[in-house]
């Protein structure tokens, strides 16, 4: 592969909605650009950049490939980022690194939920962004109604750049607004505008051109003034405003049939930004060397590789040192790699503004950034969604529950979207993701990659025990085995803490009725049972306890036998402080269409939900609601239901509230009978 220095660059994310076309249009871009003698199809698994075995099974892209295509001495890195919501993830990370966001949109099914999600990540990226109305060779394909339908869901300027002739089955080619050519076919052959079309080309080439002149203050004065830019202005202005986001551009192609590629690669170079555009720093080595890790594979041949966008350099490959500025531990940048979904082309060096790969590092990981030493940098993290979905994981064989925390380790370093963690008040494994498919993929490669099988469980809720009022009691402990006996009196009292305040200790024994000695055993017996819990088997939080009196023997008083006592007087008080349970309360933000919004309110309040507010987003409608975990661990899937698809939802942890009486009752007889089957 050629070097090409920053001016000639382009990276383009391409998002969107599931089966929009995105991996079809990176395959047809490589075979025009002439980078492949064969057009490969997703439903065959023959595309580059679906070459993942859970892509081919699946037949849908489950995470991000970099596709590199070579055209008019320029490359265009293609970031092909999958379109399902599960894998959100891989869009925050394609975003991170593109100059451009290409949306695109299926020319029938319009605008759907994976269209306003990746209208969010770039908007939240704030990198310029444009429109791609897919699939126009679709029967009932209607690009204006498209047009219509962003105009409705986003309310910003929606301005075409191409015009498609003809659609549906009699879907010819596409006119290029700026240079007034058509484009017909999949060669892209120049041919004659349709006499029936001039007069609609011309008034929509000068609404682009009054877009276009918004991108500059003299442009501006000067349409005003004359009405017409000259070809330079026009594209300059045109480069201009789509850096500084004033409006959307449209474009339209049918990926399949390979109609408007030619007229995309043309369009990518001439007004997509270059790397300076968006303020990259001279390509001249002065600032020494910075890369940004931005995605992270295990390779079962070549080991981990680690995807990089160049952000000052150039960098060569050889023996360059950089230092990992998370951990401070230095790198060998050993053979420089350009990505073409699996394949690994070597490269000596590569410029500011590139996308490529190296192997085998030691500690770094998506997100981190590698600097020279004399020139440490550190940039901010990719802010990956916070789960929505948890199963408990149980290891099938000892062999597997040997080898499942380095697997699940390896996993989320591949992910950073999944977590895992174990919960001490469970006792179980979680595995947390953005949704079932998300999980299911999971799961899948712990078999293939790790060799480790799972059976999956809906994961049991954290709840936790505290106390409504004070209690006490008193308790002694005496034992007396023949030889030297255990003696310990304590008289405790328990009252509720401030929530969030945890474990509260006070000593309040005057005249040395226990020596303070033992105080030590005492806090011990106490957290022990604060870890197993008093009534259900979960964790005690929120109490404070006071030690007030008690008495100790000479000869037979040792710490365990206070810490006996006071495991025993703390389970006496605590029962007489009306105990309760509490559970996890989230905060859900959900986003549905607007006539869905009284199903969705409706079904909350069956899940206990209280409902925070509400809010408009354009013919969306935001509800904000704290609704406890218990109710809500698998609604992705009645969210789905309720809305057809297009509502999406965020969570995060809020706060614990007690569990209603009814529901404590029947969680507190699940665990006696669960402790009786065990004794058993």
């Amino acid at each position: 592969m050629k070097e090409y220095g920053t001016e000639r660059l382009r990276n383009v994310a391409l998002l969107g909605h599931s089966s929009s076309g995105k991996t079809t249009f990176a395959e047809a871009m490589l075979f025009a650009s002439g980078g492949t003698t064969r057009m490969g199809k997703v439903e065959d698994g023959t595309t580059v950049s679906d070459y993942d075995e859970e892509e081919k099974r699946r037949k849908q892209s489950i995470s991000l490939s970099v596709i590199p295509i070579e055209w008019k001495d320029h490359k265009i890195n293609l970031l092909d980022a999958p379109g399902y919501a599960d894998f959100y993830g891989e869009v925050k990370s394609a975003v991170r690194v593109a100059d451009l966001g290409l949306i695109f949109v299926d020319s029938v099914s319009g605008v759907e939920v994976g269209t306003e999600l990746a209208m969010q990540a770039v908007d939240d990226a704030q990198i310029p962004r444009a429109v791609l109305v897919s699939r126009m060779d679709r029967e009932n394909a209607n690009f204006d109604a498209v047009l219509a339908q962003l105009h409705d869901a986003f309310h910003q300027d929606i301005v075409p750049l191409m015009l498609p002739v003809g659609s549906q089955q009699q879907f010819a080619g596409v006119i290029d607004l700026v240079t007034r050519r058509y484009l017909r076919g999949a060669k892209g052959e120049v041919a004659d505008i349709p006499a029936e079309m001039v007069a609609g080309v011309e008034k929509a080439r000068e609404r682009l051109m009054e877009a276009a002149a918004e991108g500059e203050d003299d442009l501006i004065e000067k349409w005003f003034e004359v009405g017409a830019l000259t070809d330079e202005e026009f594209i300059r202005g045109l480069r201009s405003a789509i850096r500084k986001r004033t409006f959307v551009p449209v474009f339209c192609a049918a990926p399949a049939l390979g109609i408007g590629i030619h007229a995309m690669l043309y369009s990518l170079v001439s007004y997509a930004p270059m790397p300076f555009d968006m303020g990259a720093d001279p390509d001249d080595g002065q600032h020494g060397h910075v890369l940004y890790i931005f995605k992270t594979t295990a390779d079962p041949f070549v080991g981990k590789v680690s995807y990089f966008r160049v952000v000052e350099g150039p960098v060569r490959g050889g023996d360059t040192r950089l230092v990992n500025t998370r951990t401070n531990e230095e790198e060998r940048i050993a053979t420089l790699f350009i990505q073409r979904g699996k394949e690994q082309i070597p490269v000596p060096l590569l410029h500011v503004g590139d996308i490529g790969t190296v192997t085998k590092l030691n500690s770094a990981q998506t997100g981190d950034t590698l600097c020279d030493r004399a020139h440490c940098v550190q940039l901010p993290p990719i802010e990956f969604p916070n789960p929505l979905f948890a199963v408990a994981l149980h290891p099938k064989t000892k062999s597997d529950a040997a080898k499942i925390s380095a697997a699940l380790a390896r996993l989320c370093e591949e992910d950073p979207s999944l977590r895992h963690l174990s919960d001490p008040s469970t006792k179980e494994t979680l595995l947390l993701g953005m949704g079932q498919a998300h999980i299911d993929v999971a799961v899948h490669r712990l078999h293939s990659k790790f060799g480790v099988d799972v059976e999956t469980t809906i994961p049991k809720v954290s709840y936790r025990e505290t106390i409504t009022k004070q209690g006490r009691s008193r308790y002694r402990h005496k034992k007396q085995t023949g030889g030297a006996g255990q003696f310990a009196e304590i008289e405790m009292a328990v009252e509720p803490s401030a929530p969030g305040a945890g474990y509260e200790f006070e000593w309040r024994v005057f005249g040395g009725a226990i020596s303070s000695s033992f105080q030590a055993s005492i806090e011990k017996g106490i957290k022990q049972v604060m870890e197993s819990g008093v009534v259900a088997g979960y964790p005690v939080s929120d109490v404070k306890c006071i030690v007030l009196d008690g008495k100790e023997h000479p000869v037979d008083s040792k710490p365990i036998a206070f810490e006996i006592a006071a495991r025993h007087v703390f389970r006496e008080a605590f029962a007489q402080a009306g105990p309760v349970l509490l559970e996890p309360i989230y905060r859900f933000t959900i986003v549905v269409p607007e006539a869905s919004a009284g199903d969705v309110m409706s079904s909350l309040k069956t899940k206990r939900a209280q409902i925070i507010g509400m809010d408009q987003r354009g013919n969306k409608t935001v509800i904000t609601a704290d609704a406890p975990l218990a109710e809500m661990q698998r609604y992705s899937t009645d969210l789905r239901s309720l809305t057809q698809g297009r509502g999406y939802y965020e969570m995060k942890f809020d706060h614990y509230a007690p569990v209603p009486p009814n529901i404590a009752q029947a969680i507190i007889a699940n665990h006696k009978a669960e402790v009786s089957a065990g004794e058993e």
